[in-house]
């Protein structure tokens, strides 16, 4: 549970830094300002309506002079945001269900709230009234914490940040009203995460008010300003005009996110949310550069609304046998999904007549984004011309085992899933993937020239993940031909191991999960990448030589664990060399 815990608070500090959350910030900068409209300053106490001395003060002395409260106004807004936004994550749609109400009402209210906090901060009888429910409390200042806290209640219930597996796993099992003590555990953790970079924000702007003259000299404007600036922002929420500056960013913590949230420990933890159905699609990786066999595609079950089908009617992906599918897993509110909807309509546009299929299937992340009208208004907005499954059960999303917004799913002539890939990019790769099934569909298809030709330099040429799998491995070579589940001597090819090729001497073990070394193992490839990493478990040590020369020896302890073999200055082609222990068991090779 610990680590489950680390995965949230790592996942909560990146989203909290995603562009998502951009349009909340200015609000939480002004929300930790002055929390009245004059400076707070040093008075004399006064005791009663006299000044005459009491016991408390000797004769002849001023009285002493009073501290002034502190603002605490950032710990009451952010304090307000995470916890609105965890309980209404985990709970709001089990809630808005028992009660019978619409599905958007809590963005509803969030706007409400917002209009009203700065309709407080123009005229202060609305604040006061605000502040009401507060004013029973027996604390100094409570009353101006008080809003601020409502503030960041409001602020929580519009609060959308870009999803990864972990919000996915929170997600989903808020609509599911599966609340373990891991899934609180894991949102708590991502509810703090989030909460420390949106405090420093806060704290920012309190201390900017305290030390910026003008924020002193001029409180009332300011407040009004900030006011007015609420209102605005509410209603470019409404309208959804910060959606095109958020597109606009680039996805600076995508690398992050995945170093987090989808490492392999991650994925183990998270994995509680699938069960044994379909699991032949976890024979597959994500992005992986090549088309591969992941098993029949599942249906798409639990549609509630099919929207740009004629008369509504759902579409039956056996009907689509004999073309090619490509099935986008999305939700309207996803900044990173609207980001990666113009190349699915790329590809839409230029292979629909050619045997491609695109179908959108809607997952909702919060409960307003399981409105009909919503998801339809969205879909027009953003020019969606193809079939759009409305899966408010997130039952789709069950059967492909999925836990990305967006996600893409490859579904070959036959019915078989061939390719996935989660998040943004990698469309150069994918598009020249459908293009691939779509040939070997029609071998006598006449393609367009791709609409996608730049390609990640990060990526370009980089060796795909290497799987030590009698079912998965590829670019085997050597002697003799490998053997399942029994001890063989091997032995490198006389010519050497080509580029992205890989080759065994010693004894093996090859098995359909991993290979186990034995006598005098040894394991050759020759990959390009900027570093290489490789799964192990038992217990020995493994000896690393790079391009000849041994360069460390690794310890090898316990479980599968992903250890790294080789880390260089920059991409460059390299022939790696492992001298196993026996008894070591090889899983799979990962580049970065």
């Amino acid at each position: 549970m610990i680590t489950l815990a680390l995965i949230g608070l790592l996942g909560g500090l990146i989203t909290a830094v995603s562009p998502c959350i951009l349009p909340v910030l200015p609000v939480v900068f002004l929300a930790g300002g002055p929390g009245t409209d004059t400076p707070a300053t040093r008075r004399p106490a006064l005791v009663g309506t006299s000044s005459t001395p009491t016991d408390d003060t000797p004769t002849g002395e001023p009285p002493t002079a009073a501290r002034p409260a502190r603002n605490l106004r950032p710990y009451a807004v952010v304090a307000g945001l995470v916890l609105s936004f965890a309980f209404f994550t985990l709970l709001g749609v089990t809630i808005i269900s028992a009660l019978g109400l619409p599905q958007d009402i809590l963005r509803y209210v969030g706007l409400a709230l917002l209009v009203l906090i700065g309709l407080g901060l123009i005229f202060p009888p609305v604040e006061r009234i605000l502040e009401k429910p507060f004013a029973r409390i027996p604390q100094r200042q409570v009353n101006k914490e008080g809003s601020a806290f409502v503030l960041g209640l409001g602020l929580g219930l519009l609060y959308v940040p870009c999803a990864g597996p972990v919000l996915a796993a929170i997600t989903v099992a808020g609509a599911r009203g599966e609340i373990s003590a891991d899934i609180v555990v894991l949102t708590v953790a991502f509810a703090i995460g989030t909460a420390i970079p949106l405090l420093v924000f806060a704290l920012a702007g309190r201390r900017v008010a305290e030390r910026v003259a003008a924020f002193r000299t001029r409180a009332r404007k300011l407040r009004v300003i900030s006011g007015i600036l609420m209102i605005a922002l509410a209603f470019a929420l409404a309208l959804d005009v910060t959606a095109a500056l958020q597109r606009a960013l680039p996805d600076y913590t995508r690398a992050a996110q995945r170093t987090v949230e989808d490492s392999d420990t991650a994925r183990q933890k998270l994995s509680g949310l699938y069960d044994d159905s379909n699991k032949e699609l976890s024979r597959c990786e994500d992005g992986v550069d090549e088309l591969r066999s992941c098993g029949q595609a599942p249906p798409l079950d639990g549609i509630s609304t099919w929207i740009n089908t004629p008369g509504g009617n759902p579409v039956d992906l056996t009907s689509l046998r004999g073309r090619v599918v490509l099935i986008d897993f999305w939700t309207y509110s996803c900044i990173n999904c609207q980001r990666s909807i113009p190349h699915i309509k790329d590809w839409d546009r230029a292979y629909r007549d050619k045997g491609l299929s695109v179908i959108g299937v809607h997952s909702p992340e919060f409960a307003f984004e399981k409105s009909a009208k919503n998801v339809a208004d969205q879909t027009r907005k953003l020019g969606i011309t193809y079939p759009v499954a409305l899966d408010n059960k997130l039952d789709t999303w069950d059967n492909y085992r999925n836990r990305f917004w967006p996600a893409k799913y490859l579904i070959d002539a036959n019915g078989t899933v061939r390719y996935f890939t989660f998040g943004e990019g990698r469309y150069a790769q994918t598009e020249n993937l459908i293009r691939d099934l779509l040939r070997q569909a029609d071998p006598t298809v006449v393609l367009p020239p791709p609409t996608d030709q730049a390609e990640d330099q990060l990526t370009a040429g980089r060796t795909p993940e290497t799987y030590l799998s009698t079912h998965r491995i590829r670019g085997y070579t050597g002697t003799p031909e490998l053997t399942e589940d029994k001890p063989v001597t091997y032995s490198y090819p006389s010519d050497g191991t080509p580029l992205n090729k890989i080759s065994l001497a010693g004894t093996w073990t090859a098995g359909y999960e991993h290979f186990t070394a034995g006598k005098d193992a040894r394991l050759a490839l020759t990959y390009r990448a900027q570093n290489a990493n490789l799964v192990l478990a038992g217990e020995g040590t493994v000896t690393v030589l790079v391009d000849g020369e041994p360069t460390r020896t690794i310890e090898v302890h316990g479980t599968p664990t992903l250890y790294r073999l080789t880390d260089h200055d920059n991409p460059r082609e390299a022939r790696l060399e492992l001298r196993l222990t026996p008894g070591l068991q090889a899983f799979a090779f990962t580049y970065g």
